[in-house]
């Protein structure tokens, strides 16, 4: 065998593990959307998309969105997720979806995930690509708030009797 078939064959050999491993990794990202769809996250994420009945662009998905929910944690938004994910490591969104969170984020669902499936939604999201403006900061209870909100305040409670 001459030297140039022994390099192609080295070269070709060195190839297979890389189209295993984008196999995986469009595996994860296929997984990752599906999570992303079924667990709610454009909910909230995504601007209007509750509104026109899930009938808003992929394009468009998870940019955060000005609309705040305001309650007695004060009024927090939907983080435009494809711009923080773009600015995060894969290890710090997995450290930082096992850490308490404002309402209503569902936070104890988000911990119920496997690591695999948290890995599958950060490899998603971070193929999106940054779009679209930080969302709102968000504002204490009693804060000033500038932006339209929904108001998660009970009301009507029913009073609690003494045993």
């Amino acid at each position: 065998m001459n030297t140039s078939m022994k390099i192609a064959g080295a070269l070709l050999a060195s190839l297979i593990p890389l189209a295993v491993w984008a196999q995986g990794d469009a595996a994860d990202i296929r997984h990752g959307r599906y999570l992303v769809q079924t667990s709610g996250c454009n909910d909230c994420h995504t601007p209007g998309y509750m509104q026109k009945d899930g009938q808003v662009p992929e394009t468009e998905w998870l940019t955060g969105d000005a609309m705040g929910w305001q309650g007695p944690w004060g009024t927090t938004y939907p983080a435009n997720l494809r711009n923080l994910f773009q600015e995060m490591e894969e290890q710090a969104w997995l450290v930082r979806a096992r850490q308490p969170m404002r309402p209503p984020m569902p936070a104890p669902s988000l911990r119920a995930m496997s690591d695999d499936d948290l890995r599958a939604i950060y490899r998603y999201v971070h193929s999106l690509g940054a779009k679209g403006r930080p969302a709102p900061a968000y504002v204490p209870p009693g804060g000033q708030v500038a932006t339209p909100y929904l108001d998660f305040t009970p009301k009507n409670l029913p009073t609690q009797v003494a045993r």
